[in-house]
């Protein structure tokens, strides 16, 4: 999973990427700091990682990872290619979901690109400018798509009409997030990689003093906005992000993220609400040479599931013996569980749950 965090110059962004990956990326108070985009590469916490590991006594515990991709800041004009627009856009097509920064804090000893504080103003900012840059690109492709029509082809037809309904919403000033299509419509819309029909997570940066509260007027009007189009949001501060980050003991951090009113880390909420967004799960491997989780789409069948370790596991595919997280720990090892006939022989139709532990069986 590749998130990329963008938002207006100053409004935290990289504070917070800092935080949660503690990449090192430069961070200034002034626009523009982030040119090119800085990547980092975050564990997911799954603490069922640690419990197996002790279990299986085992070598090395391998987590399920995710990108987090810092792109550049954004003004007014940048689908004209204003200040480093047509980077920013190139770098937005390439993630699976936005984590869209907002400042709803007050803090006159940093500037705001617009010169006053408008959380809901700057989502649309930046929501227009990516509106923009799709209507672009799907006017291109319409273009072509009519011309290949001619040719008595149903397929064309099907994209021309396709793309005349998304550029109508998109002329409406209306993300593609918000229009609804049917199933066959929304995988070929998939193909453009257009940027309004990423899943989005409004992330307000609040100041220290809103930790733990009620959320503020400003958060408020950003949540409101969220649900007009079936997004998430979160409130996080940046800036004690950063200081959660800098603490290496584990019980310690628990402690002073609990002192702040809290019951997890923002990093936590950033990515147990993108998987839910994405519609992703993990599935669990476990052995004395590892213990590893594996990140899949909800709805994956087995083969395809073992694909995710080796190409020749689903090539090859026999079988998936699988029991529950749950029944594995509770029973004290996968030999118990097979004799309490809590392990499954799954074929090729079974469906992967969360927290499923696997062992395929493959002939290549």
């Amino acid at each position: 999973m590749k998130l990329g965090v963008v938002g207006l110059p100053n409004v935290g962004k990289s504070t917070l990427f800092n935080a949660i990956t503690s990449a090192g990326a430069e961070c200034a108070n002034y626009p523009f700091c982030t040119i090119e985009p800085n990547v980092g590469v975050v564990a997911v916490p799954d603490e069922r990682l640690d419990v197996l590991g002790k279990m299986y006594n085992t070598k090395k515990i391998t987590p399920a990872v995710l990108e987090f991709v810092d792109i550049a800041g954004l003004v007014k004009g940048a689908s004209a290619g204003e200040g480093l627009g047509n980077k920013f856009l190139s770098h937005i097509r390439e993630v699976d979901a936005i984590v869209h920064v907002v400042r709803c804090f007050n803090n006159s000893n940093i500037i705001h690109v617009d010169g006053s504080i408008d959380p809901v103003r700057d989502i649309e900012t930046i929501n227009l400018e990516l509106i923009l840059s799709d209507m672009e690109v799907v006017k291109k492709r319409l273009d072509k798509a009519e011309k290949l029509v001619k040719t008595g082809e149903k397929q064309y037809a099907d994209e021309a009409d396709l793309l005349k309904k998304l550029y109508e919403h998109l002329s409406n000033e209306k993300n593609l997030r918000t229009l609804e299509l049917k199933k066959e419509e929304k995988e070929l819309m998939e193909t453009f990689f257009l940027l309004t029909s990423k899943p989005v997570i409004y992330c307000c940066n609040i100041g220290e003093d809103d930790i733990g509260g009620e959320d503020n007027d400003m958060v408020k009007r950003v949540r409101e906005y969220a649900k007009t189009e079936n997004s998430q949001c979160l409130s996080i501060c940046a800036k004690i992000e950063e200081e959660i980050a800098c603490i290496t003991d584990v019980e310690e951090k628990q402690m002073f993220i609990e002192e702040l009113g809290l019951n997890e880390s923002g990093l936590n909420r950033i990515i147990k609400t993108g998987y839910e967004l994405l519609g992703l799960i993990s599935y669990l491997t476990a052995g004395e040479k590892e213990v590893r989780a594996w990140t899949i789409e909800k709805g994956t069948k087995a083969p395809q599931a073992a694909g995710k370790i080796h190409s020749d596991f689903e090539k090859g595919f026999i079988r998936a013996e699988v029991v529950t997280y749950d029944d594995l720990t509770s029973l004290g090892g996968f030999n118990q569980a097979k004799e309490k006939g809590k392990v499954r022989s799954e074929g090729k139709e079974y469906v992967m749950c969360d927290g499923d532990v696997v062992l395929f069986r493959f002939n290549v």
